[in-house]
């Protein structure tokens, strides 16, 4: 399989984070900083900020592009009217018995209750099982997120309850809703998913 795969929705297009996407990248984040960093884990103060610093960002990438070659994790912009908007990412892919990865994304707040991630799940979902093999996705909630949870609700996850303490989130150990899609649910699920968002 092409490792910078090109994922298309009805509206969105996923692909790969690239060097080049480092000024508008960088926009985003920091117009976005309060919006998002309250629910993304904190950076150790060794660790440059890839939204401050092209180098660290171009490291990101190529990191990205390493867990795509060794099919542990896909990263993929979230591309709005040629306009990067978001992200989406399959992370922590594990194979062998589980065959499982987690879910995670954020949006630009200005494009924030349009319905594109959503959409974006979805595109990921139809590669997670029917390109690359995956049986589950997870998606993880701080639970008074409310925006990330309308994303789930819309698209009818499964929740599996809830995991104290789950994530650092902020500096503080949150804990977290657990939501979850199989291969089963999706090969019950995908035709009527992909009818009112992809199509």
């Amino acid at each position: 399989m092409d490792d910078s795969p090109l994922l298309r929705g009805r509206r969105v297009i996923l692909r790969p984070l690239a060097v080049d996407d480092f000024a508008v990248w960088q926009e985003v984040r920091h117009r976005n900083s309060d919006w998002l960093n309250a629910w993304e884990p904190r950076r150790p103060p060794s660790q440059a900020d890839p939204a401050r610093d092209r180098k660290a960002f171009a490291a990101r990438c190529a990191s990205g592009r390493r867990e795509r070659q060794l099919g542990t994790g896909y990263r993929f912009a979230i591309i709005v009217d040629d306009r990067l908007v978001g992200e989406i990412n399959l992370s922590n892919v594990i194979r062998g018995a589980f065959q499982n990865a987690h879910v995670g994304y954020w949006i630009d707040e200005a494009r924030a209750g349009n319905g594109y991630v959503p959409e974006a799940l979805v595109v990921v979902a139809r590669f997670a099982f029917e390109d690359i093999g995956l049986h589950r996705l997870q998606v993880s909630i701080v639970p008074f997120n409310g925006r990330s949870r309308r994303v789930v609700e819309k698209l009818d996850l499964r929740c599996e309850g809830l995991a104290e303490r789950y994530l650092e989130i902020d500096g503080v150990w949150e804990d977290h809703l657990r939501f979850a899609l199989t291969a089963e649910e999706w090969a019950d699920r995908a035709d009527v998913l992909c009818r009112e968002w992809l199509d």
